[in-house]
């Protein structure tokens, strides 16, 4: 009986590696990059035809940075790097130039990045002085022995890191401080004045195989006390792991935070790729290399676990939306807001930018 068994499972296990193989030799050349701009009440009476064709130029720009790097064999994490500063250095997004104001009429900058591949990670919160905040998150990641650093010492670290350094009106825009104007003057809510979440992010596959996540922001119009949503929080707004997925995140930061949403989806995934119809207790090497076999993932499937994990959020009284890329290929969305700025592609040929909910 121990023998038929095992022999059962050395003929399932000598199958999955051989589709396995078979699935990285057709793979080898694969690569994906999907981007967000923020998500929220973003429809199109609300934006005019002259923004809404600025906006897509933008996301347009963006995706093609970051897909050139990885058609020439670039790495997941340069490729989201450029990607994000592209978006930083563009007013239209609340990241880096144009990032919001706190109540104090101040800016403070988030970020976080994470490879996939060794689950390194570096983060920043409550930050100014810096150009390009997802930067500084990568030099915490590559140069510090630390996962997230705040305030001033993050600032101070920004500075013997020798990134470019900017003064405090760089990331003001007439539009930003009119928002924290009518905020302060009572004219409009907080609520009404962050109709839209614009955070940025972006994830990736390199043709070696690696994901990539990072993620940008300046945080919420009007917020108090050092405020920190998800952004720069590894898990909640920003993840990536080589065997599951890369998401980055933007909404109502708090729910993303409870919720744990970038893991989430990646532990779901993860946990949908292992093998059905079989226990693995034994500790016999067939078994083993049979239990550390993953199955496909179909699209279907991805884009189901990511639309509960953000059904899940929308029970709980949050709203926004993620980005995901898989080590399959695929690059996706799912989000409970209106509209979403985004974009996608991939090696298959996918290549596009949408703005509304009504788009694909």
């Amino acid at each position: 009986m121990i023998r038929s068994t095992l022999a059962a499972i050395t003929m399932l296990c000598w199958a999955g590696t051989a589709i396995a193989q078979t699935a990285e030799q057709s793979e080898e050349s694969r690569w994906s990059i999907a981007i967000h701009g923020g998500a929220g009440t973003i429809e199109r009476d609300k934006i005019t035809p002259e923004k809404d064709t600025e906006i897509r130029a933008a996301l347009d720009q963006a995706l093609a940075i970051g897909s050139q790097i990885l058609k020439d064999g670039g790495s997941a994490m340069d490729a989201i790097t450029a990607t994000i500063i592209a978006m930083e250095n563009d007013p239209n997004f609340n990241a880096g130039k144009g990032a919001v104001f706190t109540w104090d009429k101040t800016n403070e900058l988030d970020s976080s990045i994470m490879d996939g591949s060794d689950l390194s990670a570096g983060a920043v919160a409550g930050i100014s002085g810096t150009k390009n905040p997802i930067l500084l998150a990568r030099a915490v990641k590559d140069h510090s022995p630390h996962v997230m650093l705040s305030g001033e010492g993050a600032n101070q670290f920004s500075r013997e890191q020798g990134l470019e350094q900017v003064p405090p009106d760089y990331y003001a825009t007439p539009y930003r401080l009119k928002q924290i104007d009518d905020l302060l003057a009572k004219q409009v809510s907080a609520a009404d004045v962050d109709y839209k979440y614009g955070t940025v992010g972006a994830v990736a596959m390199d043709k070696n195989g690696h994901m990539a996540a990072g993620t940008s922001t300046g945080g919420m119009t009007g917020k108090r006390w050092g405020r920190i949503g998800d952004s720069p929080v590894i898990g909640a707004g920003t993840y990536a792991d080589d065997r599951s997925c890369a998401i980055s995140a933007t909404g109502s930061g708090e729910y993303f935070i409870r919720l744990g949403v970038a893991h989430e989806i990646c532990t779901r995934l993860k946990m949908a790729t292992k093998p059905e119809g079989i226990e693995c207790p034994s500790q016999s090497e067939d078994v083993i290399s049979f239990c550390t076999a993953r199955r496909v993932l179909s699209d279907e499937e991805i884009q189901q676990i990511a639309d509960d994990v953000i059904a899940e959020l929308g029970t709980l009284g949050g709203d926004g939306g993620i980005i995901y890329a898989t080590p399959w290929g695929q690059a996706g969305y799912s989000f409970n807001t209106p509209g979403m700025y985004r974009g996608r592609a991939t090696s298959a040929g996918e290549n596009s930018v949408a703005i509304y909910g009504d788009e694909q």
